[in-house]
């Protein structure tokens, strides 16, 4: 095996290392990032030992740094789809007479999308500096389970408050931190989580209408050309009657540039749609991604079940308030004048 072939299998490795670590985002413990460092463990014995350097620093760069690396990514990917949207989808269905409304509405996604990427972006989270201590101390009780009283940040060296967290990528404590996200280059937290959540919806509206226009498209193309009503003759000469599978095929040679952008759109409101639900039972359950992943070492419950005399300790999730308030908490984070009129 020469060297270019093992530096391009070596390149497929760290490609899908980064696949996954952008997954295992804030999750160091984690199944897919252990097994990856034991992959990386394996590859060592017949990699170059400069080239994993290279590759280490790269990586370190990537997911330990702050860096636009994934937003121009970001970027490249939406202007990719609209754009072909745009040159063909766009051009076809006008010729086909959609509703023009119902062409314009990813356009207006986008627009509402960017809005909230910016906000996401350049909002403060909530960053926890030595002037506004003393008050995010004060807005989140102890719940003595996931955040406990007197845990000093050995970084920042300053005591946590409850539901904060220290973040490697900004190397600052957040309040009411969720997780760093590298596709907004930001940090999600108590001041920009209403921004991601309105991000990440309109991210997933955006790729479910382009995929339902396009699909509308190709459905059109079918039934105009009457091919469902048709035959063809496979290699052996036989004539057979036209199947889903020969449509899908002579829909990709016709169109191979809309039919290929189609399987990714359908990909991404699969994934972003998943996430997005995710994101909203976190919301109406009030916890963060980072809460609920430390919560899945201790059994869930409902009510206070801490057992002293069984040594065995449940988490119970005190900052939910039922449904409504929960989802008023995002939108309009709480305050220490708020909480002192409360109590």
């Amino acid at each position: 095996m020469d060297f270019l072939t093992l530096f391009l299998i070596y390149l497929c490795f760290v490609l899908t290392s980064i696949a996954l670590l952008c997954i295992c985002s804030g999750r160091k413990e984690s199944f897919l990032l252990r097994s990856v460092n034991s992959a990386t463990q394996v590859l060592s014995f017949v990699i170059p030992t400069q080239l994993q350097r290279v590759t280490q620093r790269v990586l370190h760069r990537l997911f330990h740094t702050r860096n636009c690396l994934f937003v121009v990514l970001h970027m490249a990917l939406q202007a990719a789809v609209y754009g072909e949207y745009t040159w063909e989808v766009f051009v076809y269905c006008w010729e086909l007479q959609f509703h023009l409304l119902l062409l314009l509405l990813p356009y207006l996604l986008l627009a509402g999308n960017v809005g909230c990427f910016i906000l996401c972006s350049r909002t403060n989270p909530g960053v926890i500096t030595k002037s506004n201590h003393a008050s995010f101390v004060k807005i989140y009780a102890y719940d003595g389970v996931l955040f406990q009283k007197g845990i000093v940040c050995p970084t920042c060296n300053m005591e946590k408050p409850a539901r904060s967290k220290h973040c490697s990528f900004c190397s600052m404590c957040i309040h009411r931190f969720d997780h760093h996200c590298v596709w907004v280059n930001n940090c999600i937290g108590a001041f920009n989580a209403k921004y991601f959540f309105l991000y990440l919806l309109t991210l997933s509206a955006m790729a479910a209408t382009i995929a339902t226009i396009t699909t509308a498209f190709l459905i059109q193309v079918v039934l105009l050309s009457d091919m469902m009503h048709g035959s063809y003759v496979d290699d052996q000469g036989q004539e057979h009657a036209v199947e889903i599978l020969f449509l899908v095929q002579h829909l990709f040679l016709t169109f191979p540039r809309i039919v290929f952008m189609l399987g990714f759109v359908i990909l991404l409101t699969l994934v972003l749609g998943a996430y997005c639900c995710f994101n909203l039972y976190l919301t109406l359950t009030n916890q963060t991604s980072n809460e609920w992943y430390k919560s899945r070492r201790y059994g869930c419950s409902h009510h206070t079940t801490l057992q002293p005399h069984d040594r065995q300790v449940v988490y119970d999730n005190i900052y939910s308030k039922g449904v409504w308030m929960n989802v008023k908490e995002i939108f309009k984070p709480p305050t220490v004048l708020e909480r002192k009129k409360k109590t």
